[in-house]
């Protein structure tokens, strides 16, 4: 089922605008844009949204999430399972804040007094931040996600729209090059552009490039993407940057 962007938003209770601005940080993209630019988003799109829902319901910065969701390593069902854990934890932090407040109405109206230790207890719990920093450091806290988060900081919207097309034109160069096989120098050239794109965003080694390509194949929605541009453009990219990576580390 396809939706529209108002009707997306109005599904999810978020704005137009939320979902455009989330669209120019990649953080949702909708699956095609037809000719007239209007905006169009699969069921995939809107499971992606509940999941960067739930960690804004948690207070996850924005930058954060991108780095999450966009993770090699990113597994939904674990997400999941933190997300929940982490809304638990929420739930009963504010339980003991409105136990909290009910202590202290009780207490003023009897003209009683309250101890500090009853007053601040419920604030003085640390537990959910303690499992914020971890879900952070699990998803998204390498010094490869550090520095993207550290560099995207100081990126204008130019930059981001530059990027943008950047990263388009080397899909599309790379999908015409196809038919002349991964060790074509033409392909290889526009591996090379790639492999220095990717150091835009952080200190790229061969090793970690190396992955990223095998990511392209692995991750479903990174393959559906590369290959709705061609047929097994996935794997193509895969093995010229398996391919780029040897020649170099020899």
């Amino acid at each position: 089922m396809g939706y529209t962007v108002k009707q997306l938003a109005r599904l999810a209770g978020v704005t137009v605008r939320t979902l455009h601005y989330y669209d120019e940080i990649g953080l949702l993209k909708p699956s095609f844009i037809k000719e007239n630019g209007y905006r169009y988003y699969e069921e995939r799109d809107a499971v992606r949204l509940q999941q960067i829902l739930f960690f804004r319901e948690l207070d996850f910065a924005l930058e954060d999430i991108v780095q999450f969701i966009n993770a090699p390593g990113y597994q939904m069902l674990k997400a999941l399972a933190d997300q929940k854990k982490l809304l638990e934890m929420k739930r009963a932090r504010l339980d003991n804040l409105l136990e909290t407040i009910q202590k202290t109405m009780v207490k003023l109206k009897e003209g009683e007094s309250m101890s500090n230790e009853e007053r601040f207890a419920a604030f003085a719990d640390d537990h959910l931040e303690k499992y914020k920093d971890e879900v952070k450091a699990r998803w998204g806290e390498t010094e490869e996600y550090k520095q993207s988060v550290e560099r995207a900081k100081h990126w204008t919207k130019k930059d981001i729209e530059r990027f943008k097309a950047e990263g388009q034109d080397i899909t599309l160069a790379l999908a015409r090059g196809m038919e002349k096989g991964i060790a074509h120098p033409e392909v290889q050239v526009q591996i090379e552009r790639h492999f220095q794109y990717m150091n835009q965003f952080y200190d790229c080694s061969y090793s970690l490039y190396r992955n990223l390509g095998k990511m392209y194949v692995e991750d479903a929605r990174f393959a559906e993407n590369y290959n709705k541009v061609a047929p097994l453009l996935a794997e193509f990219m895969r093995d010229a940057i398996a391919y780029y990576c040897d020649q170099h580390e020899k």
